[in-house]
């Protein structure tokens, strides 16, 4: 009898939700950086093994304060996984618990799933013992929850996390293809890269009014050719992201495309344009016609 299952990561932004994805899935599928709001959609990892298949979900960081149409739907779509999995990972910085957590807190315990609960960032803890009290005060207000200290990025303690886990998922039939790794298209993912390296670049207010939509995917024997939009919302954003004489575009596109040929296979011909599209991420339509779809 096989096992299959979903299991939501959730967490304030910034956390380390993807990274710990990318970790326990052993591909990057969501792309990272330090700057909050990083993540904003549901992106699936399947991990297969044996006779069991675990779907795991990352999800936008539950974030309080935000405004914009854009504010709402990744909040929606972090809620909305809550609803639909068999099991909750809600990731918290080790010591550290704020009032986005408390609101994290409040979703998970009206969705009554049942819960893990990973303390990150336990790598620059030298002295472990400091971690019991988090963990004791934790286990407190979830009696019937699992514990776990870990480290999303140096991968510490994810064996234990992944038995857990594995403890509970029901008996069911495979969702996924056992060789399938998530369901997201090529497509999107390089768009992600592409918005990854842009995030990584930039400063801190400008990868928030910003997006990247690919106009062509076109998939040859020998390489495959992809161009770009980044759209920002106003004019004088676009010289901020070209750089003098092009040369933070140019450095954009040639990390991406390293990327994007290592997850393809394949060389890669990148194209990428910069276009204005006035307040787009508090435009419900713009958002929708730009990918961000009710989740």
């Amino acid at each position: 009898m096989t096992h299959c299952g979903t299991v939501a990561i959730v967490g304030r932004p910034n956390v380390g939700k993807s990274t710990l994805m990318n970790h326990l899935i052993g591909q990057k599928l969501s792309i990272t950086s330090r700057k909050a709001q990083t993540t904003r959609h549901q992106v699936m990892g399947i991990w297969t093994e044996g006779d069991m298949q675990v779907v795991f979900v990352d999800t936008p960081g539950i974030h309080i304060g935000g405004k914009r149409a854009l504010n709402r739907y990744l909040n929606k779509a972090a809620s909305n996984a809550l609803q639909d999995v068999d099991l909750v990972v809600w990731l918290l910085e080790r010591d550290r618990f704020t009032g986005e957590d408390a609101f994290v807190e409040k979703q998970i315990r009206e969705s009554g799933k049942p819960l893990i609960i990973a303390l990150n960032k336990v790598d620059q803890v030298h002295d472990k013992a400091k971690l019991m009290p988090v963990a004791q005060k934790m286990q407190m207000r979830f009696p019937d929850a699992e514990v776990v200290p870990l480290s999303a990025l140096k991968g510490h303690n994810q064996d234990t996390l992944m038995a857990l886990v594995g403890k509970r998922i029901p008996e069911g039939p495979f969702m996924f293809d056992p060789d399938q790794l998530t369901d997201k298209s090529l497509r999107f993912l390089v768009a992600e890269i592409v918005r990854e390296k842009l995030v990584r670049q930039c400063g801190d207010e400008l990868p928030y009014r910003t997006t990247v939509e690919i106009e062509k995917f076109d998939e040859q024997p020998d390489r495959v050719y992809i161009n770009a939009v980044i759209f920002v919302e106003r004019k004088s954003q676009k010289p901020i992201l070209i750089g003098h004489q092009g040369s933070r575009l140019k450095q954009i596109g040639t990390d991406a495309r390293m990327d994007a040929a290592e997850l393809i296979g394949l060389p890669v011909h990148l194209e990428l344009w910069v276009k204005v599209r006035d307040r787009w991420s508090d435009d419900e339509a713009a958002l929708a016609q730009l990918g961000y779809k009710d989740p």
